[in-house]
């Protein structure tokens, strides 16, 4: 197959690596910088007056779910908002005020929310087909050879029901492919909720830390290298060869573990790539974000890196649920080979609704309209736009806290939360640096509320994805929102 040549990426430039870890250690290492009690207090009784409509539905809510959402990305400070209407850049909550969207549904609305286009398509094909049947529909083959066409080292794609599934398939297809069991992760990385890779979660070091209901054993063979740090990826890979035992994968985020909170040097990916070359693991890019907004060829494409294997979410059912999938080069896909194999080994995946003709549909006109509308490029320069601002108004108010983006990914950091260190080994530091976690995770749930408060719906106050629909305008109006708390700290 002739692979079609698409250069449009959503980033510009490549961001300063060792610039932005020099500011994040320094913003770890240094007091916070809170709002002010009093102006905190005023957003408090103002949530509360704006919100008045979502409050009583969340609190009937908290009888029937736990924690009163169905979704991790939907909490925020001091209680859930309800939004019952998404349209381009914008959220309209249950009192009809508008938002800036920068949570960007966990980061699929490459194209906005809404995108008519799409939706259009869709109506159309729950009028004639509803939306899942069991059965092959067309749009799995259409969104399958578009994946297959663009991404470098796909061959094949097998679409599945979630991020975290396609994660799973992903090792299940490396441990029968290479006879090993051992998989690398980064260090605070997240590669969705199953129990081998509840490991490290967040902060690297942490180990088991977070894997409550998990057995111990469900990990046995998960290990962790510190991210962007080749050296310790290769110690790992070089003691698993030493005992006998090999590895069957590195599983990384091309661009840093949550999506590029821990930025990766440029060379990095490269590098991953000769280590599991030289030690017989196979590669695999977990792009369940960076799949087609990075750009149309992922990350891997801006990299110039081929993994073996390359885990799919979020934008590949273009904000439509069941959005998932793994692509691989044809040999190790055929794993994955639906129905009876006689005399096959085979991977195990299903899934009721996977690849349902909703979803299918949905993928493939949202990829088709991200390609034609060059959606990454345009997002990112919004990306570029925002985080060029912000960086203007930290400056400005002389405040610790550090911006930067990879295209339509924005990190806004205020906090340091996530680069305290926990080490497991040193257990006696463990309740000092969990108490400090604690007043400074509440700091960035209090710059979340007051981010709502101002009309800005980001994802837990520190990261931002941006969207085609951002226009200068509107990346102006959102830098006046922040600067209105800046001006508060």
């Amino acid at each position: 197959m002739n692979k079609q040549d698409y250069s449009g990426f959503a980033l510009s430039h490549y961001p300063d690596v060792k610039e932005i870890y020099k500011k994040l250690n320094s913003l770890a290492q240094n007091e916070i910088h809170p709002i002010k009690r009093p102006e905190m207090e005023a957003y408090l009784a103002a949530f509360e007056k704006k919100y008045a409509s979502s409050k009583p539905v969340i609190d009937e809510a908290m009888k029937y779910i736990p924690g009163g959402v169905q979704h991790n990305l939907a909490f925020n400070y001091p209680f859930p908002i309800v939004f019952d209407r998404a349209e381009g850049a914008y959220l309209y909550d249950k009192d009809g005020k508008r938002h800036i969207d920068f949570l960007q549904a966990g980061g699929p609305t490459v194209l906005g929310s809404n995108y008519p286009a799409v939706k259009d398509k869709m109506l159309e094909l729950i009028a004639s087909t509803g939306p899942s049947t069991g059965l092959f529909h067309e749009y799995e083959l259409k969104i399958a050879r578009f994946i297959c066409e663009h991404f470098p080292s796909v061959d094949m794609f097998r679409m599945l029901g979630s991020g975290t599934e396609a994660c799973m398939a992903a090792i299940r297809v490396a441990r029968l492919a290479t006879g090993k069991k051992n998989i690398i992760k980064m260090g605070g990385g997240y590669h969705g909720w199953s129990d081998s890779l509840v490991y490290a979660l967040r902060v690297p070091g942490t180990g088991g830390f977070d894997a409550h209901g998990i057995p111990k054993a469900s990990r046995k063979y998960t290990q962790e290298a510190y991210p962007n740090d080749i050296k310790s990826l290769e110690r790992k890979l070089r003691t698993n060869r030493l005992k006998g035992q090999g590895t069957a994968a590195v599983i990384v985020e091309p661009m840093g573990t949550e999506s590029g909170t821990r930025p990766v040097d440029y060379e990095h990916n490269k590098q991953i790539r000769e280590l599991c070359d030289k030690y017989g693991a196979l590669l695999i890019f977990d792009e369940v974000v960076t799949a087609f907004r990075i750009g149309i060829s992922g990350a891997q494409g801006y990299f110039g890196v081929n993994p073996d294997l390359t885990v799919f979410g979020k934008v590949v059912a273009g904000g439509y649920p069941a959005a998932g999938g793994l692509g691989g080069s044809r040999d190790l896909m055929e794993y994955l080979a639906a129905g009876l194999q006689a005399g096959k080994k085979r991977a195990m995946v299903g899934g009721t609704l996977a690849a349902n003709p909703l979803s299918s549909a949905a993928g493939y006109y949202t990829l088709m309209e991200i390609k034609k509308q060059h959606a990454c490029e345009k997002a990112g320069a919004a990306g570029d736009r925002l985080s060029k601002g912000l960086q203007e108004l930290i400056d400005a108010y002389k405040l610790p806290f550090v911006a930067y983006n990879q295209g339509s990914i924005c990190h806004l950091e205020t906090t340091g939360t996530l680069f305290l260190p926990i080490n497991l080994k040193k257990i006696w530091t463990i309740p000092k640096t969990l108490k400090e976690i604690k007043i400074r995770k509440h700091m960035m749930e209090e710059m979340g509320a007051a981010f709502m408060i101002e009309g800005l719906v980001t994802l837990a106050g520190n990261r931002m994805y941006t969207s085609m629909a951002d226009t200068d305008e509107v990346i102006d109006e959102a830098l006046q929102g922040f600067e209105r708390v800046f001006q508060k700290m």
